[in-house]
């Protein structure tokens, strides 16, 4: 077996023979105050459950399925309040990036970089990304294999990243769905990165409301047990207030007054298959 590495983000560590640590917040930044009141809350939640986390960020959804969908605040809006919020809070940030003009002015905001699931394969996207010098968290495409993944790690390992984990967040089922084949965990796993499992993504239902994506919610927690349940290193989650009323992927979002019972009994399920592997989690 390939020897797992730590990736280090801010003060939290993802490997994948280590306790679950968590990447969560909403999909967008709809306004400044909305997402702060968010990511406060999400703070609040996993310092009272002693849990390591990394707040989520984008300023622009680049591939909404219309043009006329929300998009964002912009980059350089959303960096300066960024900076001030990460600041103010205490905590770790990653940050999308869609064009590697956008990799060096992200970096000086964020302590990870991520590379969204279209985007995986985009080859100077992510030398760009490795050439700031941070770690980089990578969504396998809905289109993707997972042993097509190496490819994506054998990348960034060139332009010597800092860091690299590879994020699964499901497979094209036909049109407009997504199913999980848990597999694709253990085979990343093998390429010796951290492995997380994006358990709100996998559930989305691409283009079935027409001019946005729909989302099966109540799918997102049983898959994230699933996935807990063997030793990946992170899971990732977006989570709204109100997610019937979020301007992005509501329909696959858990709602904020959720998170904490939720990220209780997905924790209990890392530390029962720590045990049943033999591997500390204490």
């Amino acid at each position: 077996m390939v020897r797992q590495k730590e990736v280090k983000v801010g003060g939290v560590v993802f490997s994948n023979d280590r306790p679950l640590a968590y990447i969560a917040g909403p999909c967008v930044i709809e306004t400044t105050r909305s997402y702060a009141a968010a990511a406060a809350g999400l703070k609040a939640v996993f310092d009272a459950l002693r849990t390591p986390f990394v707040l989520k960020a984008s300023f622009d959804k680049a591939n909404r399925s219309s043009h006329s969908s929300f998009r964002g605040i912009g980059m350089q809006t959303a960096l300066d309040f960024l900076r001030e919020l990460k600041t103010r809070l205490g905590v770790p940030l990653v940050v999308d990036v869609h064009e590697p003009s956008q990799a060096g002015p992200v970096a000086e905001a964020a302590d990870l970089l991520q590379v969204p699931a279209f985007l995986c394969r985009q080859t100077d996207l992510l030398f760009a990304c490795a050439d700031t010098g941070l770690p980089v968290n990578v969504k396998k495409g809905q289109f993707l294999s997972p042993w097509e993944a190496e490819n994506i790690v054998r990348k960034l390992e060139s332009r010597k990243a800092a860091g690299i984990m590879l994020t699964e967040r499901g497979s094209t089922f036909g049109y407009g769905n997504l199913v999980v084949d848990m597999r694709a965990l253990e085979i990343m796993k093998d390429f010796g990165c951290p492995v997380i499992f994006d358990c709100t993504h996998s559930v989305q239902r691409p283009g079935a409301l027409g001019a946005a994506t729909g989302g099966d919610r109540r799918f997102a927690v049983p898959l994230a047990k699933a996935a807990a349940a063997l030793k990946i290193a992170g899971l990732f989650f977006e989570a709204h207030p109100n997610p019937a009323r979020a301007l992005s992927d509501g329909p696959n979002s858990l709602k904020l007054s959720s998170v904490k019972e939720v990220v209780s009994a997905l924790n209990r399920v890392d530390r029962l298959a720590a045990q049943l592997a033999g591997v500390n989690s204490k």
